[in-house]
């Protein structure tokens, strides 16, 4: 009877001997992780759709901005310094 528990042990591992209650705990920890894992991935999904709305809205208040700037119309670049008042 124990050749028998003991072949079976060593088909169910690979030819490795483990025991039973050991599989099972290893089992029970990689179900932990799993749920950790589908947990994280769960929260990763929400920031990154928060992420995108919030790129959404950047995006949406640029191309508004963009519309309020005047259009340069080929005018040369100036610097804030060609404003600086004459005391400086």
């Amino acid at each position: 009877m124990e050749d028998a528990y003991l072949e079976e042990a060593r088909c169910d591992t690979g030819g490795r001997m483990e025991h039973p209650d050991h599989t099972a705990e290893r089992l029970t920890a990689l179900e932990i992780k799993a749920s950790f894992a589908e947990d994280l991935v769960d929260e990763l999904n929400r920031i990154v759709i928060e992420q995108q709305a919030q790129i959404d809205a950047l995006t949406r208040a640029v191309a508004r901005l963009q519309a309020q700037a005047p259009a340069a119309d080929g005018a040369p670049f100036r610097s804030l310094r060609d404003d600086l008042p004459p005391h400086y």
